[in-house]
């Protein structure tokens, strides 16, 4: 049996990248600080998966355990030496943490004269993930170690879609997960291209996968939650189900769709059916989300290559209509949720700066005038 370890043993771990591993027939090392999750992988070396749809399959996944890397670094690292995949679904921002870590597998990889070539895949929603997490390791490696990951270690990039839902169970390991999953990986930038998982697409360029998952599905969830809000609802579900939402997610899609087609040549018969399913995803009456989980970090959302700043510029520069996109952005600068902290900063800097300041420090762009009118 082949081994993987993966890095965020949190829902979309559990739930996605490691039901394709093991159905894939590999033991899984999961890593993680979270000491309940690791515990119960250690105790029971099994948990289970249900889909979020008619009839409520239930997916069994085995030969799993887990590593506290707070407490065993070390362990980590031995992990990585042995395996012959390693996987990240553990947050953008936490790719710098974990990078020394994989580090020191690679030195251990190296040291034990182990030639095997190795991929890393970060599963992340963030355009160049895997690429990151390279310039992230590379930091902690100098010399003979680097020149060893240059011939034996890859980093391809990846692009994930499956919508996995906020949820509580008594049991720790218990997921609920949509059914549709999407999985690619850049073929172009693996060091082991003869390691391919079934139920994964493999694609000589990532980039248009990414942007059409970026720029539909992240930008469409977001659009819901954002238009939900400022009409006073709470979960996703609720919101989708009234007109506006729902026409104000088509239009956004509909501008997004324009832009891909121009700018990717992909099919538009086939984009729209795409399109439409992804509406059906957000109405999955199964998956309940709340609109305050889905549109937090409202800054990073309004970032310069983000869901919604990003398209507008393309759209932008080639000659294509925004408004909607546009009309969204103006509802997350009025996104107010005070749990969440970016929220609360991006309110504070609303109060004490002028809106155009705050408009251009938080997206980076030109277009303060068109921006400050449908926030203003």
């Amino acid at each position: 049996m082949r081994k993987a370890v993966h890095f965020g043993a949190g829902n979309i771990g559990r739930g996605f990248i490691g039901e394709t591993l093991a159905a894939n027939d590999f033991a899984i090392d999961f890593v993680d600080v979270n000491e309940t999750i690791i515990d119960a992988l250690n105790q029971r070396g099994e948990y289970t998966i249900e889909l979020a749809a008619d009839g409520q399959e239930k997916i069994h996944v085995a030969n799993v355990d887990g590593i506290n890397n707070g407490k065993d670094p070390e362990k980590v690292a031995q992990a990585i030496k042995d395996t012959d995949l390693v996987t990240t679904a553990i947050g953008p921002k936490i790719l710098q943490f974990i990078a020394p870590l994989i580090a020191d597998g690679i030195k251990l990889r190296q040291a034990a004269g182990k030639t095997q070539t190795l991929d890393v895949i970060a599963c992340e929603n963030m355009i160049g993930g895997s690429q990151h997490l390279k310039e992230e390791v590379y930091k902690h490696l100098e010399g003979e170690a680097k020149d060893f990951a240059d011939q034996y270690i890859g980093f391809p990039n990846a692009a994930v879609d499956r919508i996995v839902p906020l949820q509580k169970h008594d049991d720790p390991l218990f997921v609920s997960v949509e059914p549709f999953k999407e999985w690619v990986v850049d073929e172009s930038q693996m060091a082991n291209p003869d390691l391919k998982l079934e139920g994964v697409h493999y694609a000589s360029d990532l980039e248009p996968f990414i942007e059409r998952k970026l720029f539909s599905v992240n930008t469409g969830h977001a659009t819901v939650a954002y238009t939900g809000q400022t009409l006073g609802y709470k979960t996703i579900d609720e919101a989708i189900q009234d007109e506006k939402v729902l026409n104000q997610l088509k239009r956004v899609l509909k501008e997004t769709g324009d832009l891909l087609i121009a700018k990717w040549g992909f099919d538009r018969a086939e984009h729209e059916a795409y399109q439409a399913k992804i509406i059906s995803r957000f109405q999955n009456a199964y998956i309940s989300d709340d609109i305050a989980r889905v549109g937090r970090t409202p800054i990073r959302k309004l970032g310069y290559n983000e869901r919604f700043i990003r398209p507008i510029r393309e759209a932008k520069g080639l000659g294509l209509s925004y408004q909607a996109l546009l009309e969204t952005v103006g509802m997350i600068f009025k996104f107010d949720q005070p749990e969440d902290e970016e929220s609360q900063k991006l309110q504070a800097m609303l109060k004490e700066q002028p809106l155009a300041d705050v408009v251009k420090e938080v997206t980076g762009l030109t277009l303060v005038d068109e921006i400050t009118k449908v926030v203003g």
